[in-house]
């Protein structure tokens, strides 16, 4: 995943809704002491542990990473970033109650790049015609890639590596039977030089 994206040393990464800090901790050690990561996190729900807990905790392990809280409307980076990544996650900005206008998003992450940044979006894989679906948590590529490229981006590709046909996309990413094992895209766009 990180070939097929490009991440190497020096570079500056914004991760988008990082979770629990998988891939935090990925790109902090591919992009060594002269790279930058910011986990742009929404705002933590009252009770619950704050996004990056686990990360932030050992940050004399992880000193090149940051954290910006966003409410995903208004995404506002320290600095020009060369890629900008998001995993399993993008689906959440469909949920009701958000009211997030996905292609203004978008543009959000467009204006943070620099010219020629990279733009990663890796889901759960939803059946043709399906969209979105908050209780499965899944969306359909097509959907991903209309709303990425009325924001101005380039499509470049996909890569394969995250596909299982044997998902049959109809259950909860969370369902035990195919839990770790979804069918997963992986789009990858460029903002134009």
């Amino acid at each position: 995943m990180l070939a097929f994206a490009g991440v190497t040393p020096g570079m500056k990464i914004g991760e988008l809704i990082p979770g629990g800090g998988y891939m935090t901790r990925v790109f902090s050690k591919a992009i060594g002491p002269t790279g930058k990561l910011y986990a742009f996190a929404g705002p933590v729900a009252e009770g619950r542990p704050p996004v990056l807990e686990a990360v932030m905790k050992e940050a004399a392990t992880y000193p090149n990473v940051s954290v910006v809280t966003t409410d995903f409307v208004t995404v506002k980076s320290p600095e020009p970033l060369d890629l900008v990544w998001t995993s399993q996650n993008y689906h959440d900005l469909h949920n009701p109650g958000r009211n997030i206008d996905l292609v203004a998003a978008n543009k959000q992450v467009f204006n943070a790049l620099k010219p020629g940044g990279t733009y990663i979006v890796l889901d759960h894989s939803a059946p043709v015609g399906a969209g979105t679906n908050s209780t499965t948590h899944r969306i359909e590529p097509e959907l991903v890639k209309k709303e990425v490229l009325a924001a101005g981006f380039e499509y470049v590709g996909d890569s394969n590596v995250l596909r299982n046909p044997a998902d049959p996309r109809d259950k909860t990413v969370f369902d035990p039977s195919i839990r770790r094992k979804t069918d997963q895209f992986i789009l990858k766009f460029r903002k134009p030089a």
